[in-house]
């Protein structure tokens, strides 16, 4: 028996949720539906939001031939088998859609083998992803096809769905079934943007319910094991929210950023990757303007290592909001990024001699001995700490944000006095 979600697959835009950015009156997309300039593309976009119903009404709206592959269970045998299928359609005049659902997992020999086929119009080819395709699709495929990104459903499309197949259900059945508004709000919300699980749910809650009548309650209880988020750890949809919740920090946002803090916790998120990520945060956007950020961060990320889940929650939450608020600064992290570059640019240069373990004794005026600091108060007017060559240059440039105004302030003093000549007696 069909599930529900296959019984249900929209076959015009009419029955079609969703996408409304991309299906426009006169898009790109819209102009194909319509049976016109038919071209290869790539959709990119979270599961359940329509990928494989627009390849499919794609060819039928353009009668081309349909075929279908998964990535996930086919090889090269499958591949030859649909271009010798495009190459019976062509002979009678007919037009192939090769739609390859999960492309982001054939890889490259797999993928470089549908190119000379696009390029010579035997097919057109429609891939389906949840992948970022500038990471997963090889760079010789995306450049012959057109990336269209849908997004996850709205709560406005994935009613108009809901509602397409409750009116389904009850024509097929004597008395019509009821389901509450709160049971109805429940299922949206379970859904998470995606219409497949929507209907999958709505499918199971129709099948077990004693009566025709629904409540909450009872949907609940029966989908208390199914609420999953759209969260895919090591993957396109994991990164994008850590993303969110660090750039949400470096942007002075407290509220965004306990928002997707709450949403990496609903989804199942390691707390001790977050609170990781915090420490970051606090060195690389924070940095010297507030120092203690970071020494905050590391308490906090102790504090949740001591009292567990979900108590030491708070913690982490705490260690957020206050890098949030703090006083932001890069420097550190570009600077580090400059020496590098200087260092990789440059190479191994030698160690001036009075930096040297055994630094030249040839007396304290002499250019190559090292000068201790700490007997001229801290600083040694003239005495540069650089390789030859290289005296001159200035990697970390404190901003006038929280302390780095005060660090930034003393630092020019010391560096017009650190390229000077000491005046000789």
């Amino acid at each position: 028996m069909k599930p529900l979600a296959e019984k249900l697959r929209p076959e015009s835009l009419s029955d079609f949720y969703g996408q409304e950015h991309i299906l426009a009156k006169g898009s790109a997309l819209r102009i194909v539906m319509e049976g016109e300039h038919l071209h290869s593309m790539i959709f990119w976009g979270p599961p359940g939001t329509g990928k494989t119903s627009l390849a499919r009404m794609i060819a039928s709206c353009c009668k081309a031939n349909f075929l279908s592959i998964s990535a996930v269970m086919s090889g090269v045998k499958d591949i030859r088998s649909v271009i010798e299928s495009a190459e019976v359609a062509k002979s009678k005049n007919l037009q192939t859609v090769v739609f390859v659902d999960e492309v982001h997992r054939f890889n490259k020999s797999q993928q470089d083998a549908f190119l000379p086929h696009i390029e010579s119009g035997l097919i057109y080819f429609i891939g389906a992803t949840t992948e970022n395709p500038a990471f997963e699709i090889n760079n010789a495929l995306l450049s012959r096809v057109h990336v269209y990104l849908l997004k996850s459903l709205t709560s406005q499309a994935l009613l108009g769905i809901y509602q397409r197949a409750l009116d389904f259900k009850n024509e097929s059945n004597s008395t019509d079934v009821v389901i509450t508004g709160e049971a109805r709000e429940f299922l949206i919300n379970n859904a998470d943007g995606d219409g497949r699980r929507l209907l999958q749910n709505l499918d199971l809650v129709l099948s077990n319910s004693p009566s025709e009548q629904i409540d909450c309650a009872f949907v609940k209880e029966l989908l208390s094991q199914r609420t999953i988020r759209n969260f895919d750890k090591n993957r396109t949809i994991f990164y994008d929210q850590i993303s969110a919740l660090h750039k949400s920090v470096r942007g002075s946002d407290p509220d965004a950023a306990l928002y997707w803090f709450a949403r990496l916790l609903d989804a199942g998120c390691d707390p001790n990757f977050i609170a990781r990520r915090v420490c970051r945060m606090a060195t690389e956007d924070v940095g010297n303007a507030d120092p203690r950020a970071l020494s905050l961060s590391i308490d906090c990320w102790d504090a949740w290592k001591r009292l567990g889940s979900p108590e030491g929650e708070l913690a982490i939450a705490q260690a957020i909001v206050y890098c949030a608020c703090a006083a932001k600064s890069n420097a550190v992290y570009s600077g580090l990024a400059m020496a590098r570059k200087e260092v990789e640019l440059n190479g191994s240069m030698s160690v001036p001699p009075h930096l040297q373990q055994n630094p030249t004794r040839s007396g304290r005026n002499s250019d190559m001995a090292y000068r201790y600091d700490h007997d001229e108060r801290g600083f040694s007017a003239g005495q540069t700490y650089f390789p030859e060559g290289l005296t001159d240059r200035c990697f970390y440039n404190p901003t006038e944000n929280g302390l780095e105004s005060q660090i930034r302030e003393k630092l020019v003093g010391l560096r017009v006095g650190r390229y000077k000549k000491e005046s000789k007696a």
